[in-house]
């Protein structure tokens, strides 16, 4: 059974730096994009960053040059470095991969259980 965990949420003030991790585990045969999510208070679950397998990267516009999200295929990890963080970056921050993994012969996405990450101004 595969499982996404993460960490290093927390509360930061205005201005500030939180790195965010999220480690794959379980029986994976292959991972292909893996990315960050958000969700606000009253708001739906948007895309911050994702990056694929070969290292391309794509962002959200509100985090452009803020955030950087990076991967390290051999622990099968995903990385989220937010820097210059805002009131408006406050929310619970999902970690979503494409994996393929028995008994599946093709990707299917799976989700962490969310960490919070609250800016304060």
């Amino acid at each position: 059974q595969v499982q996404l965990g993460e960490s290093g949420g927390g509360l930061v003030q205005a201005g500030g730096s939180l790195r965010l991790s999220c480690a794959a585990s379980g029986s994976i045969g292959s991972i292909n994009t893996m990315g960050w999510y958000r969700q606000a208070p009253g708001k739906e679950r948007e895309l911050v960053a994702e990056i694929t397998s070969s290292g391309s990267t794509s962002y959200a516009d509100s985090v452009k040059g803020r955030f950087t999200v990076s991967r390290d295929n051999a622990k099968s990890t995903v990385y989220l470095q937010m820097n210059s963080l805002r009131p408006e970056d406050t929310g619970v921050y999902y970690c979503n991969a494409w994996i393929r993994a028995p008994p599946f012969t093709v990707p299917r996405p799976y989700w962490g259980q969310g960490t919070q990450v609250t800016v304060s101004s």
